[in-house]
């Protein structure tokens, strides 16, 4: 899927951080659930910055490792992911889209970002949130 946009002025940048689009609610929600579930079960600390997508990949790993079945781990994946997506937001002043259930993340440059997806391929030993937030946030900047 492609999209069409223009870079955004750092005004526009501070006016989207001050309203967030609706297609935000729902991931934000899911990333905030995430942080509160692992402060709060697992003892970990997450800070929304691109390190910290280190441990999230470290721990979707380990639930890989132990074998845990998909259907068990849906929602914390799609917690893990609505995180990585939060942390190109916040860096990059993107925004979330959705359409027919799903949520992107646009980069200011007009890219679109599937973090909910990826979480999925890092349970299944093919993806990095760390890198997809590299990327996002690489792309950006150039």
């Amino acid at each position: 899927m492609t999209a069409h946009a223009t870079a955004r002025s750092t005004a526009d940048v501070h006016t989207h951080r001050a309203h967030r689009p609706a297609a935000a609610a729902r991931p934000v929600r899911w990333a905030a659930d995430a942080v509160s579930a692992l402060r709060e079960g697992a003892r970990v600390r997450l800070d929304y910055s691109a390190q910290s997508l280190w441990r999230v990949d470290r721990l979707i790993e380990e639930i890989r490792r132990e074998g845990a079945p998909y259907a068990a781990v849906e929602t914390v994946l799609r917690g893990f992911g609505a995180y990585a997506g939060e942390v190109v937001v916040r860096q990059t002043g993107a925004e979330w889209w959705t359409t027919g259930g799903e949520y992107w993340v646009r980069t200011p440059d007009g890219r679109l970002w599937d973090p909910v997806d990826e979480a999925r391929r890092c349970f299944v030993g093919d993806g990095s949130l760390r890198l997809l937030c590299r990327d996002a946030t690489g792309a950006v900047r150039r």
